[in-house]
């Protein structure tokens, strides 16, 4: 069984910047495709980016050009480089993942890391 753990939240100013990571455990080696999914108060869940094992990428309308998803296959951990925060960046982020087995839908999905943009 596969288990994901986001870091790197944390409080930054308007403009800052953060790298999130999620490292995932045990069987890594079933996962197809890893996302972030971000949630703020009051909305609904809204995708952020994905990146597939062999280096594919897709971002959100929202956030295209200021973010970067990417992936150290070797660590199995992904990373979401965020610039140029706004306030309306403030939100849950989730790692999400698909696995072979069930690759039509995120079955793993981990706590969730804080990102709060002051103004």
């Amino acid at each position: 069984q596969v288990q994901l753990v986001e870091s790197g939240g944390g409080l930054v100013q308007v403009g800052g910047s953060l790298r999130l990571s999620c490292a995932a455990s045990g069987r890594s080696f079933s996962i197809y495709l890893m996302a972030w999914f971000r949630q703020a108060p009051g909305k609904e869940r809204e995708f952020v980016a994905h990146i597939t094992r062999s280096g594919g990428t897709d971002y959100g309308a929202s956030v295209k050009g200021r973010f970067t998803i990417s992936r150290e296959n070797a660590k199995n951990t992904m990373y979401l480089q965020i610039n140029s925060l706004q306030p309306e960046d403030t939100a849950i982020y989730y790692c999400v993942a698909k696995t072979y087995s069930s690759a039509s839908t995120y079955s793993l999905w981990g706590q969730g890391t804080q990102v709060t943009v002051s103004s």
